[in-house]
Parts: C-alpha cells; sequence; structure tokens
C-alpha cells in the first residue's frame, strides 16, 4: 500500500457507480492516490474512465490488498454481504480504513471487518448523483452523514471536507430515520414533479418544466428559508371548493387513465397538508374538517356548491 505523499491514503473504490467514482475523483483532487477501481458493467467501466483516468480497473479482493481507505459504494442491501464475505477471505487487514456511502446503514454494517482490526466509517453524502464531473462542483457544500466510533470521527469529518462537504454527525440509531427523511425530501419531490408533468400534459401544455421550474424552486427555498410558514395554496387557505374541483378532476382523469396514482398520492399529500395546518392555527377547524371530508377515500364525488 502506498501514498503519494505524507497524510495521503491509497484509496481503492470498490463500485464505480454514480457515488463512488464521484467520491473517488474527489478525493483523488484532494490529493489522495486512488490505486484502483472494481467496474464491472460497461457504464461502470465508461465512469471509471472518464472520471478516474488511469486507475486500473481490479477484482475487488486485490483492491482491499492494496488500498489503506477501502471506499464501498454499494446498494445498501448489498452492503452487508459484501463486508462480511470479505471478512471470510481475511480480506480486511488491521488498520485499514473501510468508508461505506449507505445513508440508511452506519457503522454497525462493518462489524466483521472491524473484528479483523479494520476501523469503520459512513460517509453519506446528502445529493443526488448523475455520476458525470459535474458533480464534483455539487460536491461543494454539500452535506455529509457522518457516523464513526467517537476517536475515529475526526477522520471521517476530514476525508468529508477534503473533498469539499459539510460533515453532519449523525447517531447509528438515527441512520434509518435519518436516510427515510432525505428519501421522503429528494425521490417524492421527483415522484410530485413527475405527477405534475404527466397531468400538464394531458391538458395541453407541451413543455411541462416550463410552467413547474419556477414554481417549484421558489416554493423549495421559501420551506427551507421559512418552514411551514411559506405553506400556500388551497388548502391552506381553506379554498373547500377548490379542493373538490381538484379531486373532481383527477377522478375524472383516473377513469380515461386507468392505473394512475395521482389521485391516491394528491389526497394524501393534502390530507397531511390539512392536519398540519389546523395543527398550527393555518385553518380553522370547520375549514379542515370540510377538506379532509372532501379527501376521505370513501367519500363518492360531489358537485360543487
Amino acid at each position: 500500500m502506498n501514498s503519494t505523499k505524507p497524510g495521503r491514503l491509497g484509496i481503492g473504490v470498490i463500485g464505480a457507480g454514480k457515488v463512488g467514482a464521484v467520491l473517488g475523483a474527489a478525493l483523488r483532487a484532494a490529493g489522495h492516490a486512488v490505486v484502483g477501481v472494481s467496474a464491472v458493467s460497461e457504464d461502470s467501466r465508461e465512469r471509471a474512465e472518464l472520471l478516474l483516468p488511469g486507475v486500473p480497473v481490479l477484482e475487488i479482493p486485490d483492491i482491499a490488498e492494496r488500498a489503506e481507505l477501502v471506499l464501498l459504494a454499494v446498494p445498501d442491501d448489498a452492503l452487508p454481504e459484501l463486508v462480511a464475505g470479505l471478512a471470510e477471505t481475511g480480506a480486511w487487514q488491521p488498520g485499514q480504513l473501510i468508508a461505506h456511502t449507505s445513508g440508511r446503514h452506519g457503522v454497525d454494517v462493518l462489524a466483521p471487518a472491524r473484528a479483523k482490526g479494520a476501523i469503520g466509517l459512513a460517509i453519506h453524502p446528502a445529493m443526488t448523483f448523475t455520476g458525470m464531473s459535474l458533480d464534483l462542483t455539487r460536491l461543494t457544500d454539500c452535506a455529509f452523514g457522518v457516523t464513526a466510533p467517537a476517536t475515529m470521527l475526526p477522520i471521517a469529518q476530514a476525508l468529508v471536507v477534503e473533498m469539499g462537504g459539510e460533515p453532519i454527525v449523525i447517531e447509528e440509531q438515527d441512520r434509518p430515520l435519518y436516510h427515510a427523511a432525505l428519501a421522503h425530501a429528494s425521490n417524492h419531490l421527483v415522484t410530485i414533479a413527475a405527477q405534475s408533468a404527466q397531468l400538464l400534459r394531458s391538458a395541453g401544455v407541451e413543455r411541462p418544466d416550463r410552467l413547474l421550474s419556477a414554481l417549484m424552486r421558489a416554493s423549495l427555498e421559501n420551506a427551507l428559508a421559512a418552514g411551514e410558514a411559506a405553506l400556500t395554496g388551497p388548502v391552506a387557505r381553506g379554498d373547500v371548493g377548490t379542493v373538490l374541483a381538484h379531486r373532481q378532476a383527477l377522478l375524472d382523469y383516473e377513469l380515461e387513465h386507468t392505473g394512475t396514482d395521482i389521485r391516491q398520492t394528491y389526497e394524501e399529500l393534502a390530507r397531511a397538508t390539512a392536519k398540519r395546518a389546523l395543527a398550527r392555527g393555518r385553518l380553522k377547524e370547520g375549514q379542515a374538517a370540510q377538506i379532509l371530508d372532501i379527501l376521505n377515500p370513501q367519500t363518492p364525488p360531489k358537485e360543487e356548491k
């Protein structure tokens, strides 16, 4: 195992997916030496060639043997088996650093490697990745959920800072909740945008992104800056007639487009919005009751009064 200069690490990247290749490139830019990368699919090989030019594509055991820091960038469900399997073959080395990028897991998942004397770190970037070089600029000021034993936490934090990110300490037991929050904010935002675009296309809008772009960006910025004080729209205003018209339009749409999930999504989120607006005094009890009645899946369609 070799380092290029004092304080620098020989890093091996297991998983040249969108996350692994980008983080490997970021650590390389910080002065570390990437000694090997695993890449099985054609896409991952192309990604490794683009973001980690000159780095040899190696088998996973060879990477574990050569690297001082092994970066595990594999799917959450694959991580336990990978760590345990390498432990069984004696691949992990005493004093070796192992950092994974899973949001769901902390360092307990690395227990088989830690039992062999390795040091476990969890560094999860709170960002969506394209697997392209533009991700490297997005890492600047990106928050990372970091979990590590107290004595090793500074190492994990330093790695994140070197990549341009901001380390946020997450306790081991809080990792699933932390990850659920990020998935709810990021993944479901994509679903909502896709559903809204689908409705707009059905309404004859050729470029839904032109209508949604400024609206969604402003809503997100306002929500992050002001929290639920930024809430607006017919539910928060108690516009019962508008909510009724929305539901009827979505019911009609559902009859024409079988298998759609948009009405159910709208109703669930509108119910949650109404309850939160009521709890915070933004909505009167009578208005909330009417809206929740309209949004009840068992409530038949009504004519707007």
